[in-house]
């Protein structure tokens, strides 16, 4: 475990972790450093990463070792610069910052929010893409009919909440049957559990985050080493491979857009869609067709006894 308790020491070591495991990341030779005998680390050693940085060794195992409350933004870019981090995990790294500094008083504990109606009708008006609307943990707080009919076996799974609100976390890593539906199941929850560690480094005091941590750690021996590589990512996008129960083998495009909600309420908007003119297309607009003939199908007549 580490920062997200609001515990110092566990702040440190999550420091010490995500900085130890970059500096793993990168050869001498692709920092365009001189190599000579054996070595004793993977990667570069801390004295490399100082003179890359431009800071005195001492300077960058005080700040390895989670001492980064006070550091200057200038410096954080030069360590970034020189452990080749990219654009999430520079963000990353700059949150933790922010979290170390001394506060003034305890940052209130952030509230989930209402998704207002103007989102769900945004969401229903679309007919050919399955949209969703994710908070950090990520749980599936809105969504629209063909969504909810392309995740039908999240919002089906015993992993969704009492209130029928599907988590991707719980469901990659305690539904055996996400295996089946997610083809590159791996791949998908090792950016699920790059998207929590970077939530973890943006809301470190939030309760309900944590919670999740915990509960995967304990039930999940994936979800633990994965968690460990400390990688970190805030933009996702691509194309997702899904078996799909009704429609089968399903290939599609999706994209994620910030949502702004409420201060302090992180979300994104999720669309997934077909290429035109493919299979897929013609496999979702079946899905889509029979979505909406299901959500026109009248209720069953009943009779008095």
């Amino acid at each position: 475990m580490d920062h997200r308790s609001g515990d110092p020491a566990e702040h440190r070591a999550g420091i010490r972790d995500f900085l130890a495991s970059r500096r793993a990341k990168i050869t001498p030779e692709q920092a365009g450093l001189p190599t000579s005998g054996r070595r004793r680390v993977p990667g570069l050693r801390r004295e490399e990463v100082a003179v890359l940085a431009g800071v005195s060794t001492e300077w960058y195992t005080r700040l390895e070792k989670g001492h980064i409350g006070g550091v200057s933004e200038d410096v954080l870019d030069a360590v970034a610069q020189a452990l080749r981090l990219d654009e999430d995990e520079r963000t990353y790294l700059f949150d933790l910052a922010r979290s170390a500094r001394p506060a003034r008083r305890t940052p209130p504990r952030r509230k989930d929010v209402a998704i207002p109606p103007s989102v769900q009708w945004l969401l229903d008006s679309m007919t050919m893409s399955a949209a969703f609307v994710r908070n950090g943990r990520p749980d599936i707080v809105a969504s629209n009919a063909l969504g909810r009919a392309l995740l039908t076996r999240m919002f089906d799974s015993r992993t969704t909440d009492q209130h029928g609100c599907p988590n991707f976390a719980r469901y990659f890593f305690l539904d055996p049957g996400s295996q089946d539906f997610f083809v590159d199941w791996e791949a998908g929850a090792s950016a699920t559990v790059a998207l929590l560690r970077a939530e973890a480094g943006r809301e470190p005091y939030d309760r309900g985050l944590r919670d999740l941590v915990g509960e995967l750690s304990t039930l999940s021996p994936e979800f633990r080493t994965m968690w460990a590589t400390h990688d970190v990512r805030i933009r996702h996008g691509g194309t997702k491979r899904l078996e799909h129960p009704e429609v089968g083998r399903l290939e599609l495009v999706y994209r994620s857009l910030d949502l702004p909600v409420a201060n302090r309420a992180v979300h994104d908007l999720t669309f997934f869609t077909a290429e035109p003119d493919t299979a897929d297309e013609e496999r979702l607009r079946l899905l889509a067709s029979w979505t909406a003939t299901q959500s026109r199908a009248p209720e069953p007549t009943r009779h008095p006894h």
